[in-house]
């Protein structure tokens, strides 16, 4: 079997065979097939799509490239989320230690920023010591004594889809369909979680940009999910306007010590709140109260816990950036739009995000919002703060904002659309 044909039976909109999925996957993972032969074939799978089978063959080839975790040994149920990417979604941040807080254990396995979207490890690495590299058995020592880990899959979890995904991040292929639900499910399903929330993002700002899109990938990995036997539940949830007032790494952090400490923005908190409920039922623990959690300092108390064991130090200073730059109104009346989207790809050439997969990121870089769409606000009013060490990437920023901030007539009406729109199971 050759790379060449597999390429080509995509490239023309026909079938991949179990056999040249299972082959492509494996050399792919040993280096015989190169990464510009899988560039192709990606973009071949994002313009021309797979069938049900097809993916999930590809996922259960991505699973059998390494390992698989067993968590049957802790005294708590597993419970486990992924957001498929969003701007200022530190969700996971929060979630993690709040479930923890409420007696599930979270084994959560994070990534990298794709595109415009953050990732989970380059936030919380704004914390200095903390490490996002645990072995198998760190790992389970750290979900034995405080009952959450947030750590990058190790490199034996599903080897295939740590290199697809960061060949996806620079080439152009985040948004397919087929290979983010193989994707995170491959990772999950190897992670041996026994319970499985999704948070779905839908809007500008996410990866499916309308409801159907999103409806079709919930459903893809909420199948996979149940064929191999994860609890799995989806929520489809709005990427329209950040999530939060910030979008970047060590900013993010510090809004997510605020939720945990009983404040935060309101959006922030309901999404953390809908999740946990959604993954304490999934554990079979429908009568923990998550939001007491967040009250007496449960939550706040399992998040330093978990830092600490990692590594981190939650009394350390967060990194600042050096340089600012206000985005003031330029006009009175109310903000009718704050693209996510704009906002995300402004904090990614901040240098919040990466270009190349292997790009630093700056841990200070990105963008606070002093207010969101249905705000009133005046001429002159700062709307955004823009952070970064290189003040020449401001003009480029600014460039990405264009057109994504929109200040209507003062009395303009404003709806604005629910955090979650649907749920799927």
């Amino acid at each position: 079997m050759d790379v060449i044909s597999v390429i080509r039976t995509k490239r023309d909109r026909g079938r991949l065979t179990d056999e040249q999925i299972d082959w492509v996957i494996d050399a792919y993972t040993r280096g015989e097939v190169a990464d510009e032969q899988m560039s192709a074939l990606a973009m071949a799978i994002l313009l021309n799509g797979m069938d049900r089978a097809e993916i999930a063959r590809w996922t259960a080839a991505m699973i059998a490239s390494g390992e698989r975790m067993d968590f049957a040994a802790l005294p708590r149920p597993t419970a486990d989320k992924h957001s498929t990417g969003g701007v200022g979604d530190k969700i996971t941040l929060p979630l993690a230690p709040l479930v923890a807080a409420c007696g599930a254990a979270v084994p959560q396995l994070s990534g990298r920023g794709l595109g415009h979207t953050g990732g989970t490890l380059d936030k919380l690495e704004s914390i200095p010591g903390w490490r996002a590299l645990l072995s198998n058995d760190e790992m389970m020592n750290v979900l034995r004594d405080v009952g959450a880990v947030i750590c990058a899959a190790g490199d034996g979890l599903a080897p295939a889809d740590k290199k697809l995904y960061a060949l996806r991040d620079v080439t152009g292929t985040v948004e397919a369909i087929p290979l983010i639900a193989s994707s995170i499910m491959s990772k999950k399903i190897a992670e041996g979680t026994g319970s499985l929330v999704l948070d779905v993002k839908v809007g500008s700002g996410a990866f499916m940009k309308n409801l159907d899109d999103a409806r079709e990938l919930a459903s893809t990995m909420v199948g996979l999910g149940s064929d191999h036997g994860v609890r799995t539940v989806a929520l489809l949830t709005d990427m329209s306007t950040p999530l939060g007032l910030t979008a970047g790494n060590a900013l993010e952090v510090r809004e997510s010590v605020e939720v945990l400490a009983g404040g935060g923005p309101a959006d922030v908190v309901e999404l953390t709140l809908a999740l946990a409920r959604e993954m304490l039922t999934a554990a079979g623990l429908p009568d923990a109260d998550p939001e007491r959690a967040l009250k007496d300092g449960s939550a706040m108390d399992h998040w330093r816990r978990m830092i600490t064991a990692q590594g981190g130090d939650p009394d350390a200073t967060l990194p600042v950036a050096r340089e600012r730059h206000v985005v003031t109104a330029d006009a009175s009346g109310v903000l009718t739009e704050l693209d996510a989207y704009a906002v995300g790809v402004a904090a990614w050439r901040l240098g919040a995000g990466r270009a190349r997969k292997e790009d630093p990121v700056q841990a200070g870089a990105g963008i606070e919002l002093h207010a969101k769409p249905g705000d009133p606000v005046t001429a002159g009013q700062p709307l955004l703060t823009l952070h970064t060490d290189t003040p020449e990437r401001f003009p480029y920023a600014l460039q990405a904002l264009a057109g994504g901030v929109t200040v209507g007539p003062a009395g303009t009406a404003f709806s604005p659309r629910p955090i979650v729109l649907d749920r799927i199971s």
